[in-house]
């Protein structure tokens, strides 16, 4: 007999074997109808066991979830997994995001079923779920067709219409690579030799006549794979080499009912209608122009004035904040980032070396070793510190093409970096205060919900990093202090420090609910030991300090295409590039008056365009709410006798008259207070 520990605390005995489905049902036949998949925890974890949650969140993290069966404190099973030791058992219906994960990944292997019985001749891939649906890569030599996506999806139907269990069988591994080998499965072949050893059993589901190796789980049956619609294809190559073969991935995406994949699709019209890029055109903020190069920003006037407050906004509070505004080179000789560590952990995001008389050069595409460079010049006591430098300095790292995405994922960016220099025994107040100016940027631009993650090394893979596991220890420990100090709760993510410490992530969440990595605050202790980098003590001795590297926006460029997208384009008045547009409704009668009312507004700090053309009064109207402007002022006989203006605000609508001067104060109040709303 084992025991089961369910949620509310109460203890079963039951016989060694027993599944989750039998208790489910053991409970209640209803219960059991609406389960999905079980999640159970050793009541006796095996000593340096950690408590996961078997849900990856990237594309990256899937393939090793689905193939590695490592013991885990904490897994997610099928629901006829029999139950051979004291476990917690939580049965999950559809309220829980880790059975919708189960979900789409039962999709994907009904998608590959359907792909299968329709073009056999396709060469399996892997096919995880992701945060927004799944995916299966194929090989196949003719490209699959709009059409094609199409019988895909209605072979699904069938397919999920025949209810065709989910079962889990295990065989040798000699004798898997050898099935797979017979059928040309060149993908599942490295699977199986990458993620098992010899002599091992590996894990294979069926449904009907499919057969796939993954480590599951799955739900019951294909059944239960209730709403799904395949979405697009995309080329990948494979194991992302690119004299590999071209593989095509399919993306689809599944929910447990249709009313939420209904939803899911009215999302993704709001985020369609958001789009930074389509929105940067249309209000002409920002272009890529092919013959410069892909991933390289040209910043349009009016998208310029937005980044010149961003810019004076996040300067004024560093200055404030006591940072010291530097400026460093975007070339520098390689040696220098062969001392920094980037030459040999960091390289294959650079740019080739140019090659000049004196030494090899390398673009910088990080600000670290120039700030460095700046703090050792000048000899330092312990009254000196923490020295805090800050630059809005321009960076270049050769993203893939195949990578790149508008404002968002670009190969030359202006990083608003600062490094903090200081004693081990300043470092905890120096993070938490990176962590408010950090909150303060959020708030400050509109946002007020974010996540926070804690990045920390693999201690499995120390060629990853530098440093010792006693420094490792001691920084991610100071970086968990400060988080504990503001109260923020945290997730923990092992294996995703940078190559020279642990580091804090703040993710904000946009208006339609999307997480957004930018803000990042990081732990340095190699850096100043790589570089030699000394302060004299209280003692009179020669010490090593610590360094902070903090960038909030994460680049100007990034977070300003964010920022479009949560506003839609409709930026708040203090943001919005042009904040009132003047319509005079005769050019005759009123344009004078007009280009009065623009000098003094202008006269007032406020940006303002006067559209005197010959057009009609509502086509200028129009043209101005198309441009998205949070004012617009009618200009006409009552407005000049009364030295007034008639307003309209941006998706309010007519307000009425007022007196120009108390249209200023209204703007000015708007503009200074950095009002979110009108």
């Amino acid at each position: 007999m084992i025991k089961i520990q369910l949620p509310d605390g109460s203890i079963r005995e039951v016989a060694k074997g027993t599944t989750p489905f039998d208790i489910a049902n053991n409970i209640s036949p209803r219960l059991a109808a609406a389960v999905v998949v079980a999640r159970v925890r050793s009541l006796q974890p095996a000593a340096g066991e950690h408590t996961v949650d078997g849900t990856p969140s990237s594309e990256t993290q899937s393939e090793e979830s689905m193939y590695s069966d490592t013991t885990q404190a904490e897994r997610i099973v099928d629901l006829n997994a029999p139950l051979t030791e004291d476990v917690a058992l939580e049965l999950l219906k559809d309220s829980d995001p880790a059975a919708l994960r189960v979900v789409r990944h039962s999709a994907a292997h009904v998608m590959a079923t359907a792909i299968l019985e329709l073009f056999p001749e396709t060469k399996l891939g892997h096919g995880p779920a992701t945060d927004n649906g799944f995916f299966y890569d194929v090989y196949r030599e003719v490209p699959f067709t709009e059409a094609d996506l199409a019988s895909i999806e209605q072979k699904m139907a069938e397919v999920v219409a025949r209810d065709e269990k989910f079962v889990r069988v295990e065989e040798p591994r000699e004798r898997g690579l050898t099935d797979y080998a017979a059928q040309g499965e060149f993908m599942k072949i490295h699977f199986i030799e990458r993620f098992t050893k010899p002599g091992d059993e590996i894990s294979l589901y069926k449904n009907g006549n499919f057969t796939d190796f993954c480590r599951g789980p799955h739900v019951p049956s294909t059944g239960r794979v209730k709403a799904f619609k395949v979405m697009s294809i995309a080329g990948a190559y494979w194991l992302g080499d690119e004299k590999n073969q071209q593989l095509q991935r399919i993306y689809g995406t599944a929910f447990f009912n249709q009313k939420d994949l209904d939803a899911h699709f009215k999302h993704l019209e709001e985020i369609k209608a958001r789009d930074h890029r389509v929105l940067g055109k249309q209000l002409d903020l920002f272009s890529i122009q092919e013959v410069a190069g892909a991933g390289l920003i040209f910043w349009h006037p009016k998208g310029g004035l937005i980044r010149k407050t961003m810019e004076d906004w996040m300067r004024d509070e560093c200055i404030r904040r006591g940072y010291h505004m530097v400026f460093t080179p975007h070339i520098m000789r390689r040696e220098l980032w062969k001392i920094s560590g980037h030459e040999g952990y960091y390289s294959d995001n650079m740019y080739p070396p140019m090659e000049l008389d004196d030494a090899e050069y390398r673009l910088k595409p990080m600000n670290c070793p120039g700030h460095i460079l700046i703090y050792k010049n000048t000899p330092r006591s312990y009254r000196d510190l923490p020295q805090r430098y800050a630059e809005l300095g321009n960076v270049y790292r050769y993203e893939r093409s195949g990578t790149m995405h508008g404002l968002l994922r670009v190969r030359g960016f202006t990083q608003d970096d600062a490094h903090i220099f200081c004693t081990p025994e300043q470092i905890e107040d120096e993070v938490v205060a990176c962590i408010e100016f950090a909150q303060s940027v959020l708030t400050t631009f509109g946002f007020t919900d974010f996540k926070v993650e804690l990045s920390t090394w693999d201690p499995k893979k120390p060629q990853d990093y530098t440093g010792s596991a006693e420094n490792w220890a001691r920084a991610i420990n100071s970086l968990k202090s400060a988080l504990g100090r503001k109260g923020i709760p945290f997730v923990e993510i092992p294996g995703e420090a940078a190559f020279y410490g642990p580091k804090i992530d703040v993710k904000l969440v946009d208006v339609l609910g999307r997480l957004w990595q930018l803000s990042t605050v990081q732990f340095d202790f190699n850096l100043p030991a790589r570089f030699e980098l000394e302060y004299v003590g209280e003692d009179g001795e020669r010490h090593q300090p610590v360094m902070v590297h903090r960038a909030l926006f994460g680049s100007v460029e990034r977070f300003f295409g964010v920022l479009i997208e949560h506003y839609a384009g409709a930026f708040p008045m203090w943001l919005a590039p042009v904040q009132v547009g003047l319509v005079p409704i005769s050019n005759e009668k009123h344009l004078a008056y007009a280009e009065s009312v623009k000098t003094r507004l202008e006269a007032a700090g406020l940006r303002v365009e006067l559209d005197g053309g010959n057009g009609k009064m509502n086509a200028k109207i129009r043209d101005f709410g198309l441009q998205k402007l949070p004012f617009i002022l009618i200009l006409g006989d009552k407005e000049a006798a009364s030295d007034s203006v008639s307003v309209r605000v941006r998706a309010k609508g007519d307000e009425g008259s007022v007196t120009v001067d108390a249209f200023i104060e209204r703007a000015k109040k708007l503009v200074d207070g950095h009002a979110m709303e009108l």
